[in-house]
């Protein structure tokens, strides 16, 4: 298997890996889409609004836990490190994503309150999938 070199980590190319990424991006994309039904917009119908909201958090989510290893071998390898990494990960690409909302180019604003509840609801989510892959994939 051939590791691809991301800042100071390691990203495996692998189908580990594969399941990893479409669980994280299916956390966030649950988190940015109960966000949207919460405030009165259908995610099935406003698509592009959820495409609009999801975009900064995608893009400082793969800054972030690429940079961290999350997409390494060893990354599953023990829950505790796993649930950490991941949820300093997830901080660190809220703190992205509100740098991201707050210029022109995303709809929305930076707004303290939607970090802080960024970094709960998603976070959650991140390290509730994170944890049952953990789970799941050591005894594989």
């Amino acid at each position: 298997m051939s590791v691809s070199t991301v800042g100071w980590r390691r990203i495996e190319p692998s189908a580990r890996t594969a399941v990893l990424a479409v669980g994280d991006l299916a956390a966030i994309l649950l988190f940015v889409a109960a966000g949207e039904y919460q405030h009165g917009y259908n995610p099935l119908v406003d698509v592009g609004r959820v495409a609009g909201t999801f975009a900064p958090f995608l893009v400082g989510w793969v800054l972030m836990a690429g940079a961290a290893g999350l997409y390494a071998t060893d990354a599953t390898a023990d829950l505790r490190r796993t649930l950490g990494v991941t949820l300093v990960s997830w901080i660190l690409a809220v703190v992205v994503a509100m740098g991201l909302r707050a210029t022109a180019v995303f709809h929305g604003d930076a707004a303290l309150t939607f970090a802080v509840v960024s970094v709960l609801i998603g976070g959650t989510l991140l390290c509730l999938w994170r944890a049952a892959a953990t789970l799941a994939l050591s005894r594989f």
